[in-house]
């Protein structure tokens, strides 16, 4: 299908290491999200889900078959951390969106949002990078028009160096620290992405 109808822009590759535990850290504009970016990166994601998206067996299933994990925003993080350490230790990629749900506008952290704590933590008890990703286009697939044939979908993505904490500071300012550093790597790889590939700032919804 994708072949079929998008076209893609995908810059940064050279970035996700080819094997061990990585900590795939994706700006968030469309559900869409983790699908386009499992279809597009060559590594298994396991992505940390909404305990809300579970709701149905035919949900659960599918999220399942995919390799993601609940997370509940309004209950214990414990259960989800430790789940991502485990799967971080066994080599894998987990995949968290930052923002921790679908933003727009100046909330946006391409504009300059804000990100939650969950990557840095995951980072700093793992040892392992975080890597940035932004991709764009996808709020867009909701509509007929970009699955139609002769590739009217467009799609961007670029992914980051890799990151790690400072090891300096106590675990509350180290992981601070860090969030502060990946929003700054967000708008970064979005302002260049925006330059090379001619995009204008609706580009974000």
């Amino acid at each position: 299908i994708f072949a079929c109808t998008m076209r893609v822009r995908l810059e940064g590759l050279e970035h996700l290491p080819a094997e061990g535990g990585v900590i795939l850290a994706v700006c968030h504009v469309s559900h869409l999200d983790p699908v386009v970016v499992s279809t597009l990166l060559p590594r298994r994601i396991g992505w940390v889900a909404r305990i809300e998206f579970y709701s149905s067996w035919v949900a659960r299933t599918f999220l399942h078959s995919g390799g993601a994990f609940p997370v509940n925003r309004q209950g214990a993080a414990l259960p989800t951390v430790r789940e991502g350490l485990r799967r971080l230790r066994r080599g894998e990629v987990v995949g968290i969106f930052p923002e921790g749900e679908i933003m727009r506008g100046e909330a946006s952290v391409l504009r300059g949002g804000p990100v939650k704590r969950g990557a840095a933590l995951l980072a700093a008890r793992s040892g392992c990078p975080v890597v940035p990703v932004v991709v764009l286009g996808t709020d867009r697939l909701g509509n007929i028009g970009p699955w139609l044939p002769a590739k009217r979908g467009r799609l961007w993505l670029r992914v980051g160096p890799a990151m790690r904490p400072e090891p300096e500071g106590t675990a509350k300012i180290s992981r601070a620290e860090f969030a502060g550093r990946l929003e700054a790597e967000f708008v970064r790889l979005f302002v260049e992405g925006q330059r090379d590939w001619g995009l204008p700032e609706s580009i974000v919804p």
